[in-house]
């Protein structure tokens, strides 16, 4: 939605570009959240309550408490202190208060602008809004599947978790476009692989999450081969057809790792049509989206290697942001429609 107004271009692009930094600061604290396991340090909801931390010992006790009585901890760090639960808690809650803060960022200026200049706001972005709540409730999904009979989360779950935040990124950085009013002409290459490579980076993102649901990264750390041989020598080829394939550790990286070269192939495919194509603006957004590519899997590999290092898992997550946001940029000059009221 681009208005002819300039100074609601501008007030509505602070707002779009305010949000989308700090989702992505909610993605990269999310994933630190779950590469230190702090994701089950709070074991209640508290939609309304929880905004203050524990301010009085006797509240650091009745928390430590409540996450005594989860298997994570009967199970894994039953000898933890209450020094150490403090340090995953401070991650678990700064993740939720991101979330407020996130939830109340779309509401207030969404309300604001609707009162200000109409309905068709609140008609633009009302999406937004919904899926931030929407979010908010299967972030509390996931940790349930964490807290009764298992030690972790459900892998389905926090994959759904990283889906739709990105599914919120996408969506306010597609807004933020709108309201640039870039005007580049549609060029005569293949969209549709444009949109099926787009495609596939979310499948990889879901996969992605598995691995790190699974703690899968840490099963082969070896590069290109997976032990000795390609394919992972404790499954077999059909049991990638297997309704449990998403649940074995090996072939879920497995999965991961040949999906990732399948995208750097149709990447190479659609660089040769824009290339052959001799349109210069598009030339800087596809090789900005062919380095990401390339620094993501070189960033994968160092994460296999290293055992997961926290380092290289956490900027291998940070740099996926990169490769939505200038995938989506690149579709949108190549399909550009405008749109004026």
């Amino acid at each position: 939605m681009y208005s002819q107004n300039n100074s609601l271009n501008s007030q509505l692009k602070t707002w779009m570009i305010t949000l989308l930094m700090m989702i992505m600061l909610v993605i990269l604290v999310g994933g630190l959240t779950r590469l230190t396991d702090s994701g089950l340090s709070i074991t209640t909801w508290e939609l309304f309550v929880g905004t203050l931390p524990p301010l009085t010992s006797d509240k650091w006790v009745e928390y430590f408490n409540l996450y005594k009585a989860i298997p994570e901890y009967k199970e894994q760090n039953f000898n933890m202190t209450l020094n150490e639960f403090k340090i995953i808690f401070w991650w678990e809650w700064v993740h939720r208060q991101l979330g407020r803060l996130i939830g109340l960022t779309v509401l207030l200026p969404m309300i604001y602008f609707t009162i200000k200049n109409g309905f068709l706001i609140l008609k633009e972005y009302s999406i937004i809004f919904f899926l931030v709540c929407f979010q908010g409730f299967i972030g509390w999904y996931m940790v349930s599947s964490g807290l009764v009979d298992r030690i972790d989360v459900s892998h389905y779950r926090l994959s759904l978790h990283l889906f739709i935040a990105f599914v919120i990124l996408s969506i306010v950085f597609w807004k933020f476009l709108k309201l640039t009013n870039i005007k580049i002409n549609q060029v005569n290459i293949e969209l549709n692989s444009i949109k099926f490579f787009f495609v596939l980076l979310f499948l990889q993102l879901i996969i992605g999450a598995f691995v790190s649901g699974m703690d899968a990264g840490k099963i082969y750390n070896t590069w290109p081969l997976m032990g000795s041989s390609y394919f992972p020598d404790d499954s077999m080829i059909s049991d990638l057809f297997n309704m449990a394939v998403f649940d074995d550790q090996s072939l879920v990286q497995f999965i991961h790792r040949n999906l990732a070269y399948l995208i750097v192939a149709l990447y190479f495919y659609i660089l040769f049509f824009v290339l052959k194509s001799r349109n210069l603006n598009l030339r800087v957004p596809i090789f900005v989206i062919g380095i990401s590519l390339l620094f993501q899997i070189f960033l994968g590999i160092l994460t296999i290697l290293s055992g997961v290092k926290m380092l290289y898992a956490s900027l291998h997550q940070i740099n996926s942001i990169l490769i939505i946001l200038s995938t989506l940029y690149f579709l949108y000059i190549t399909k550009y429609k405008e749109d004026v009221y």
